[in-house]
This record gives C-alpha cells, structure tokens and sequence, in this order.
C-alpha cells in the first residue's frame, strides 16, 4: 500500500508539473496568432491587463484582465475554467461572453493548444486592475441573453482537417478559422450581430472601416494576388499592391508579422483558395461622366505626388489604386475615410518606415470628396458603385461623433 500511495504522489507531481519551454513556447506563438495583446491592452495600460474599450453596433465593452493577477485577472482560474471560456464562451463564475471575444472562432482550438495559451498566459506579470467589462444598455447587458443567442448562431467544435487538403493547407485553415478569427472582421453580420454564413470572409464594415474581401475574386479579393504577395503582406504590412492600415495595421504589428514565416505562409496558401462568389457585373462608368470628370481634376490637383497619374503608386511605399481590391470594395467606406481622414500604414521591424497619406476632408467638400472616391473607383480599368455627396456625409459626421 506504501508503494502505491507513493507512486500515486510521484504521478500527481509529474501531472501538475510545470510545462516545458516547447509548450510555453508554442502558447506564445498561438496567443500572437490570436493577436491576444491587441484587444487585452489598454492605450498606456499594461500588457494583457485589459481596459480597452469595444466599439460594437451595441454599445462598448472592455475587454478584462487575463495577466494571472488572482483578484482582478484570471490567475485564480483553473485549466478547465480557461477551457470552458475559449471554447464555449462561459467564464470562471458561469456568466456568458459576448461574442467580440471571438470564442465561435476559438471553440476550433485543440484542448492542447488552449492550454499552451494558458501556460503561455500564466508567465506574464500579474497586474491587478479591475474592469468592468459589460457597459452594454439595457437589456443586453443582461448575459443570460447569450443563451438564445448561441442557440441559434454557435456550436462549438474542434477544428477538423480536411483529407484532401496538405498539411500547409490545414494549419492555414487551422489559424485563420481558429486563433486568427479572421472572419470576425471580414465576414459580415446579421442584425444580431452574428456572422452571414453564406458570406465567408467576403468583406464587412468595422468600426468605420472596411475589411475587405479575403477570398479570390479577381476585383474585390485576393485573386490577383499570389501566395508570396499574401505572405509579403501579413509578415511586413505592405506589399507592392497595398498597405495596411485601420485595424489591419494592428493585426500585422502584433500579430501576423510576429509569426514564424511557415504559419504565416499556410494562412496565405489557405486564403489564396478561398472561392470567389459569383461575379457582380459591374462596369466601369464612363469617362465623361460628370463625376469622373469632376474626380479626375480633383485627383490631378491633389493626389498624382504620390499615387501618379497611372494610378500606380511607389511600390512598397505609396499602395497602388489601380486594380485595388480594397478601392473596388463594395462598400467605399474605407476610400472615403481615407480621403477624409488619411491614413497611417504600419511600420514592422521588416518595414520600419510607416508611409502616411494626409487628410483632406478639411478642403474637400462632401461633393468633392465623392467625385474623386467615384473616379479612382472607375479609373484605370477600376469598375465599383459610385460614390454619393451622401454617403460621404454620413462618414464624415459619424467620424467626427466618435473623435469627440
């Protein structure tokens, strides 16, 4: 009896014995890959201590604290805890998550790799800071709403490869559906705020932006791009058709570029045979179009510098507004707020220098600014839906509210 009870203490050591660095470390890689620090870290705050405020079409929430800081953090949590939180989205207390923590995605993480996250996540410094994380209005700040809202929009499962796919292939699937949760932003949303199924990763509005179409439409996606551009792209943030900036600019800087160069890669093989949808017809307007024509002075006059007269831009410096996908998106929010606004592209340590585009909503009226969103939408073999002095002033204010 001796012998057994001694054996049985020397199992339950090894059982709770610390992870290894290869764990730790293959936690680390996951946890950037779900891009982790980027929503948990408040403006000045403390890594993965959380406070960030969530614009959602609902209200704001903050995210929590998941440094191991017992009282206000999830060092108290025990494995099973963690578990129950990715993948069924329920936390430590039994009260159900909103889905802006992406546990529909997570829910596709192996039980091994979700708790190397949580080896990962229980080396960092415990920091306390309290957070009160649902500021939703009445009713919906009421959680037990999450239960008829999964009931018709989530089922959790472990993500399961595809035989006739490589292994590349599969990790790619594997990080985007999963850790990556890149359909979070680029799918769009019913009116409850659940993902259009029938519309996988085929581009959606956020927080006044557009993320664009992922798969391979020749106009609108990924189809004219190559698997080594997609893989430019995520590890720099640049390649020599676009630049990433909004939210991207953040999902590269803390995410994607930091990956190892194979992971990276995979998620560009499985983006790059992503099924176009069927072709919408658009065609271009014409070029004596009074917007065109109107759009063309405009361009000339503010715009040829950098982006020249073909279009074409500066390679890796200046995105190219010729053939752009994001240009001939849809939906011309994101055009339209960078005429309006600028924009900032990311700088990484393979691309240090973050090229800017300077506002011009201050000079440009509400016409002016649709005409030359509606020329570059239609320039240069460019087919999208013009733009209207309309939708460019509902931005405008919309921008200007959420400044303030």
């Amino acid at each position: 009896m001796r012998k057994i009870a001694i054996l049985a203490a020397l199992f339950a050591v090894s059982a709770h014995a610390d992870p290894s660095f290869e764990t730790l470390e293959r936690g680390r890689v996951l946890a950037t890959a779900g891009d982790c620090i980027a929503c948990h870290t408040a403006p000045g705050g403390a890594p993965f201590a959380g406070g960030r405020p969530l614009p959602t079409p609902f209200g704001v929430l903050v995210t929590p604290n998941i440094t191991p800081d017992r009282d206000t953090g999830i060092g108290a949590w025990t494995d099973e805890d963690f578990i129950r939180a990715l993948s069924r989205g329920i936390d430590r207390d039994g009260a159900h998550l909103y889905p802006a923590f992406p546990y529909v995605y997570y829910s596709r993480v192996t039980r091994e790799d979700a708790l190397a996250v949580r080896a990962f996540l229980n080396t960092l410094d415990p920091v306390r800071n309290v957070v009160e994380s649902n500021q939703l209005p009445f009713p919906l700040d009421v959680r037990a709403t999450m239960i008829g809202w999964n009931g018709l929009f989530f089922e959790p499962g472990v993500f399961k490869p595809n035989a006739a796919k490589s292994a590349e292939w599969n990790r790619g699937a594997y990080l985007v559906e999963g850790l990556g949760h890149c359909g979070a932003c680029h799918t769009a949303k019913n009116v409850l705020g659940a993902d259009r199924t029938s519309r996988p990763l085929q581009g959606a509005v956020l927080q006044d932006w557009f993320a664009p179409n992922l798969t391979g439409d020749l106009r609108t996606g990924l189809g004219g791009w190559s698997v080594d551009e997609i893989v430019e792209y995520l590890a720099t943030g640049r390649n020599a058709r676009s630049a990433a900036s909004g939210p991207m600019a953040e999902v590269v800087a803390y995410s994607t570029s930091q990956l190892p160069t194979a992971d990276v890669r995979a998620m560009a093989v499985y983006l790059k045979d992503q099924p176009a949808r069927a072709a919408s017809g658009v065609a271009p307007m014409a070029a004596d179009a009074p917007a065109m024509v109107a759009g063309a002075a405009i361009f000339q006059d503010s715009c040829t510098a950098c982006h020249r007269q073909s279009g074409e831009g500066v390679p890796r410096l200046f995105p190219s507004l010729k053939g752009s996908a994001v240009v001939q998106s849809d939906d011309p929010t994101t055009v339209v707020r960078v005429v309006l606004n600028g924009a900032l592209a990311v700088a990484t340590d393979a691309a240090p220098t973050a090229p800017a585009m300077p506002p011009f909503g201050w000079k440009l009226s509400d016409p002016q600014v649709a005409a030359v969103a509606t020329y570059v939408r239609n320039a240069w073999g460019n087919a999208a839906s013009p733009v209207s002095a309309a939708q460019v002033h509902e931005l405008r204010a919309q921008l200007a509210a959420t400044s303030n």
